[in-house]
């Protein structure tokens, strides 16, 4: 898994996994940031941890790189975004093509990049949500797999709308890598088509 702060969708899936909510091991988490609270957390319910801190690499790529070869070096079949904070070259989406997931605090395609909810809020738009899609090499365009609605209030701001969103965020980030190892799903240009449980 891949973190730059707090890491709490990190958290809700690895507690997910403890509850037997999902079968699934998280072998490594990677933090470009090496004071992320994320890493204490992962530490301190026994997974592996590695800060690679993006300021030491001379580019972008080299950092993805670095990255690459610590994923691989574990066998990390599948690649999470749980609050990554730095769009990934499209070297290593070639990479780990089909293999990476993300999640974001909208209903994409609306409201893309960072400070969504404050986007969301002044379009005035009546509901937001959370969307969970394979990464490619733009910027939260990918294929989606899972969304969740959430109304927005009329006494809402961007801390209170992201409070209520990140809920949901948990509950569907565990859905879709439940939906991803178990093979169940197949993607058809841009277009996720999930199979019902033993179809």
């Amino acid at each position: 898994m891949l973190i730059s702060g707090r890491g709490s969708n990190l958290v809700a899936i690895l507690d997910g996994i403890a509850a037997g909510a999902l079968e699934a091991e998280v072998a490594l988490v990677i933090s470009n940031e090496p004071a992320a609270d994320g890493l204490r957390a992962a530490r301190d319910r026994g997974v592996e941890t590695l800060a690679l801190d993006h300021r030491a690499s001379p580019d972008r790529e080299s950092h993805d790189r670095l990255m690459a070869e610590a994923l691989e070096t574990h066998a990390v079949g599948l690649v999470c975004l749980a609050g990554y904070m730095r769009v990934l070259t499209p070297w290593f989406v070639r990479r780990f093509r089909g293999r990476i997931l993300n999640i974001h605090p909208s209903l994409l395609p609306a409201f893309p990049g960072h400070d969504a909810h404050r986007a969301a809020l002044e379009h005035g738009v009546k509901v937001s949500g959370c969307t969970v899609h394979f990464v490619d090499e733009g910027i939260d365009s990918g294929p989606i797999l899972l969304q969740a609605a959430v109304p927005i209030d009329e006494g809402d701001d961007p801390a209170s709308l992201a409070a209520r969103i990140l809920q949901h965020e948990h509950r569907i980030y565990l859905e879709a890598i439940r939906i991803v190892l178990s093979g169940g799903y197949r993607i058809e240009g841009r277009r996720v088509r999930i199979f019902p449980a033993g179809s």
